[in-house]
């Protein structure tokens, strides 16, 4: 719930002999204001600094060196340098050319509905992003929040589920729909891993072979499957009823053979990760299991979220973690061997999905949904804020193609596709 939405007045920082409180009328801002005179600013103040940016704001045990130099190329190796900025890049850093002035980083709500009569002169956003990158298409089609997209390697085919009970393929020549398969259930997760799809439902697991074209059921799972990944030849998939089942293939019959159950989450599991011969499992229940890929057994409980985890992912050595409390956490291991926070990230909202992926110039970076509905984008491992991608509903999936390409799902059903511009070349 976007909070910050229902405030009447916006607040800006900065240089003033104006002695009206600082405030900028809500009503000018959306160009409507009859008031004469008006208590309020009718006209714009420099923005505060971002979170993200070594600035005053840096969470509580992190790293006061706020030294600006080059980018550290060893950052993979350095649990340190999570959440510092450097510069030289041309993204809040040192360099000469002075600030760029930008809009509001809001969505105007008439161009949306396609009749704003500003133009250029609208304060409020007339796109659907900032920053390097572009949205190539838009798959229409899923009457209902998309919850999977999975593009396996080497096919020309996209496939997106959605919680309207609907798996579609999409042509990717074309960008038209090849086909609706109706499931009677709702789309809770999708995976995609050499010539196999997989399509977590309610109660069952749908694999599908798309070379040889068997279509197997998974039974086993109680409630909805939220969560699939695969990992040391196991598929691995988190359920409503708090417990994670795990099937290997089975050759010489071409089905998947029930492997174990692995149980100690309380709650719902919505997010699996494999890594480092590991598994990690977030959950309802606030915390996050680390399980032995070799015993299956639970090895640790991450109990530092304060509401849900909604996504994991692993990257170099370390894993990310994101949550509703509106926090990312940066884990590593100690030289026991045991998980701890090395650095947050904190957010003005909640947060839903990750994803790690390199921009068009080969730099990590990492993709963030928020439930305000917006994604962002941020450098890797300063967290400094690349760009933005908006939409009407909230960004539930986020799924990596081929050659920098990536795809974000919304609860409006729609599929858009995106791809990252090289940088501009900074200029003396």
């Amino acid at each position: 719930m976007d909070l910050e939405g229902n405030k009447r007045v916006f607040h800006r920082l900065g240089p003033s002999s104006d002695d009206r409180n600082q405030k900028v009328c809500y009503h000018w801002r959306a160009g409507k204001c009859d008031r004469f005179p008006c208590p309020y600013l009718h006209r714009e103040l420099p923005q505060q600094a971002k979170n993200g940016t070594a600035s005053s704001k840096r969470p509580l045990g992190f790293s006061d060196d706020q030294q600006v130099g080059r980018r550290n190329p060893n950052f993979g190796n350095n649990s340190s340098s999570w959440g510092r900025t450097y510069g030289g890049r041309g993204r809040g850093g040192g360099g000469g050319g002075g600030e760029i002035v930008k809009k509001t980083e809001k969505l105007c709500n008439y161009w949306v509905q396609e009749n704003c009569t500003y133009g250029d002169r609208c304060r409020y956003l007339h796109s659907w992003s900032t920053g390097g990158f572009s949205m190539l298409t838009q798959l229409e089609g899923h009457q209902e929040v998309v919850s999977g997209i999975a593009m396996p390697s080497g096919s020309d085919k996209l496939y997106t589920g959605s919680k309207d009970k609907t798996v579609r393929v999409w042509d990717c020549q074309s960008g038209q729909c090849a086909g609706v398969i109706n499931l009677g259930g709702e789309v809770g997760c999708m995976l995609s891993e050499g010539p196999w799809v997989f399509v977590g439902l309610p109660n069952v697991v749908k694999a599908w072979n798309i070379q040889t074209t068997a279509d197997l059921s998974l039974s086993g799972p109680v409630g909805q499957v939220y969560t699939l990944v695969v990992g040391n030849d196991l598929l691995f998939a988190g359920t409503q009823d708090g417990t994670i089942l795990a099937w290997r293939f089975n050759a010489a019959t071409n089905c998947f053979d029930p492997a174990a159950t692995l149980k100690s989450h309380t709650l719902a599991v919505v997010t699996l990760v494999v890594g480092a011969n590991r598994l990690y499992s977030g959950s309802v229940d606030n915390s996050i299991r680390v399980w032995s890929l070799e015993t299956l057994q639970c090895i640790q409980t991450l109990s530092e979220h304060s509401s849900v985890v909604m996504s994991v992912l692993c990257w170099d050595q370390f894993l990310l973690s994101c949550s509703l409390d509106k926090t990312i956490k940066v884990w590593v291991a100690t030289e026991s061997g045991n998980l701890e926070v090395t650095y947050t990230h904190n957010e003005e909202h909640g947060l839903l999905t990750l994803c790690g992926m390199h921009d068009s110039e080969a730099k990590p970076v990492l993709l963030c949904s928020c439930n305000d509905n917006s994604v962002r984008a941020y450098d890797l491992p300063s967290f400094l804020e690349r760009g933005k991608i908006f939409a009407k509903q909230e960004v539930r999936s986020i799924q990596i193609g081929p050659g920098g390409l990536f795809f974000t799902g919304d609860g409006t059903g729609k599929v858009r596709v995106w791809n990252w511009l090289a940088e501009p070349t900074a200029t003396a």
